[in-house]
């Protein structure tokens, strides 16, 4: 099996970005599988950030963290869901991880004293990688996505070390094109122009693409298709029509209705192993557009005000869990994005009781000081008037803080985070941490990846899951103080998941006695939902606030 050819797709971006090359790459992988093939996904991102743990989300959406602890792009997570697969950090690079890779070879003389020059050792680096990925995965296919667009100056050496491989092995690699086809206002004409322009931009990294994905807001006629291959240099049969969609699980559909995977396999030289069969994706397709119910999911936040602007992306993963379980549910979900900071201060509290107009709602990760009192409000509000609720990381963190404020009775308890002189600190950072944190030392340094739980029987954790230990993704420096368990334990908070050696409380509920479901999670349960397996902590908080909703 190590031995055998392995094939590279390469997709680029034209005009613009943010149209979806994530989602073509995740796509293209979902249909060759379908055709039985054995596929990877790798993504680059030119920063030159080591990884993706620094970024705010505000600007750069959702840190995706992997099974090993990477901090990876939000896309990492679509090819996940889409390809129904764990990936490992061999997967992804960033300018920033191949430039220190390179420094420090030739810092232990791995060059054996040669001038390193950023030309050709920079992208041979970059193929190295590339090829690594695949054979950890003993893939057929490897499906590489160049993060930004053609003619970007941060992308030349990622468009180099693809031209190389090609160069080598012509039959093994192919390059898609994902290029936007504007429709000005003023003109009400579909216009190819930019896409010859990026195409042509292309080409002069020495590069021709095999395909064209026309991104556009309305399908693609035989009269642009014939025009982009013909100034394209491409038969019109490989510009498949990407028009805007309902939902992103369509486009593998749509792609097909074109022929993509035939087109793909030909310019690869490789013969499909079985026909195109997606019975379980169409069925979960299927789902999307016929939800029986509606379910109304308040997520409170704060990464998503960018000026007049709504930005979703820092909770993509949550947002695709809530949506995978309410459709298997038989649910149409309605998420609504409210300001943590509209709940702050004398105005905040009259705001309050708006929330008992969703059926549940959800407090995800985060960082910072900022809108914390308005999370606090809103969870003693939700826990008082027994609306469901569902807190990840930071979450059930401040839900544990609530908790210690408005039960036990500690006015000032508070996480270390934001007060680290208060007298009950109930969460608290993880020792190890403190030295790193003191040195500004921030990359990289917190709780990342799987980590095994133990849970408790007779809780909703052990029931929603069907049985005892589990393994879950992390990002976090703070955990619940161990000083403080017993305390809230015997006030009636119930810790039903714990690390192996009982120090660390990864799963906090109360009981449904005396709460319909009120649930937090010390890890991301976001990042193991897949489409065709939705997370069961996810479904029973949505069955939960269904259930809420029919007692409306």
């Amino acid at each position: 099996m190590g031995l055998r050819t392995r094939k590279y797709i390469f997709v680029v971006g034209g005009v613009l970005s943010g149209v979806g090359k994530g989602v073509t790459t995740s796509s293209i992988g979902a249909i060759l599988q379908s055709r039985g093939f054995s596929v990877t996904a790798v993504k680059i991102d030119p920063y030159i950030n080591v990884d993706a743990g620094t970024m705010n989300p505000t600007e750069h959406g959702e840190v995706f963290v992997l099974n090993d602890g990477y901090e990876t792009d939000q896309d990492m997570g679509n090819y996940e869901r889409f390809l129904n697969i764990s990936l490992p950090r061999d997967n992804y690079m960033t300018t920033g991880s191949v430039y220190l890779s390179v420094i420090e070879k030739e810092r232990n003389l791995k060059y054996k004293g040669k001038c390193v020059e950023v030309v050709p050792h920079i992208p041979l680096e970059i193929i190295e990688r590339i090829k690594k990925a695949s054979e950890k995965a003993d893939a057929d296919i490897t499906t590489v996505e160049v993060g930004g667009t053609v003619g970007e100056y941060q992308n030349i050496l990622f468009l180099e070390a693809a031209r190389m491989m090609e160069l080598q092995n012509p039959d093994d690699v192919a390059f898609v094109m994902v290029s936007y086809l504007p429709v000005p206002g003023n003109l009400g004409e579909m216009k190819t122009k930019p896409t010859q322009y990026a195409v042509r931009t292309l080409n002069s990294t020495g590069i021709q693409p095999n395909i064209i994905v026309a991104r556009s807001a309305t399908p693609l006629d035989n009269i642009r298709k014939e025009k982009i291959g013909m100034f394209c240099n491409i038969a019109k049969e490989s510009v498949i029509s990407a028009p805007d969609v309902e939902s992103i699980y369509d486009v593998p559909l749509n792609f097909e209705k074109d022929k993509l995977s035939d087109i793909l396999l030909s310019s690869l030289k490789l013969k499909p192993k079985k026909p195109t069969d997606m019975k379980e994706w169409k069925s979960f397709v299927a789902k999307t557009k016929e939800p029986r119910k509606e379910v109304n999911i308040a997520i409170v936040g704060k990464y998503f005000n960018i000026g007049d602007f709504t930005l979703t992306d820092a909770y993509i993963s949550v947002i695709e869990a809530i949506k995978y379980s309410a459709y298997s549910l038989g649910a149409k979900p309605k998420i609504h994005w409210l300001s943590a900071e509209d709940y702050e201060g004398v105005n905040g509290k009259k705001k309050l009781a708006g929330l008992k107009k969703y059926d549940g709602v959800l407090i995800p990760g985060g960082f910072g000081s900022r809108g914390i009192e308005g999370k606090l409000a809103a969870i003693r509000y939700v826990r008082e008037n027994k609306i469901p609720y569902l807190g990840l990381c930071y979450g059930m963190q401040l839900a544990v803080v609530e908790y210690a404020r408005n039960v036990l009775g500690w006015s000032d308890a508070n996480t270390t985070e934001i007060d680290g002189k208060t007298a009950h600190p109930v969460i608290d950072i993880m020792p190890e941490q403190k030295e790193k944190m003191a040195k500004s030392d921030y990359g990289g340094t917190m709780r990342l990846g799987a980590y095994p739980a133990i849970l408790s029987k007779g809780t909703i954790a052990r029931e929603a899951y069907g049985k005892d230990e589990i393994s879950e993704r992390h990002r976090h420096r703070y955990e619940v103080n161990p000083d403080y368990i017993a305390e809230l334990e015997k006030a009636g908070f119930v810790f039903s998941g714990k690390s192996p050696d009982g120090i660390l409380m990864e799963i906090a509920e109360l009981p449904h006695d005396a709460h319909p479901f009120f649930l937090g999670t010390q890890f991301h349960p976001e990042f193991h939902t897949r489409p065709l397996s939705p997370h069961p902590l996810f479904t029973e908080f949505v069955r939960a606030a269904m259930g809420s909703r029919e007692n409306k």
